[in-house]
């Protein structure tokens, strides 16, 4: 994996271990007791939607990597509280969705919007600083 593929991973685990976090929290919970508990399935249905996307080769796209990261995660993390005996209810899994959607894949429309403004920006200041030729 390139470096650009592993830190798409790590932020990847830190936006799905910040929405665990977040939801704890927002119930009153012990967030650092029960993080683990709320986390795991999600990381490891997001270690499935990397492998099934193959995000690694475009680690920041948004068709289809953001969008297959984003649904296997959610579907594959929800089964997983299922068997476990982890609570699936109905606002939690609308919520869940949603949140992870703008996670997942909010931050690749991010980074393709710097990426534009970037690459817009490069193409007009290097008009600039060319001289004409005499």
């Amino acid at each position: 994996m390139t470096r650009a593929s592993v830190l798409a991973f790590l932020l990847d685990v830190v936006l799905v271990v910040a929405f665990a976090a977040t939801g704890r929290a927002s119930h009153d919970s012990d967030v650092l007791a029960g993080l683990w508990t709320t986390s795991w399935p999600f990381l490891a249905a997001l270690v499935v939607a990397w492998t099934v996307a193959r995000a690694w080769r475009s680690p920041t796209g948004i068709v289809p990597t953001g969008v297959v990261v984003w649904v296997v995660t959610v579907i594959g993390g929800m089964l997983l509280r299922a068997v476990s005996g982890q609570g699936t209810a109905l606002p939690f899994v609308i919520v869940a969705t949603l949140t992870l959607l703008v996670l997942l894949v909010g931050w690749r429309l991010i980074a393709r919007g710097i990426r534009a403004l970037r690459s817009r920006r490069g193409g007009h200041s290097r008009s600039r600083d060319v001289a004409p030729r005499a």
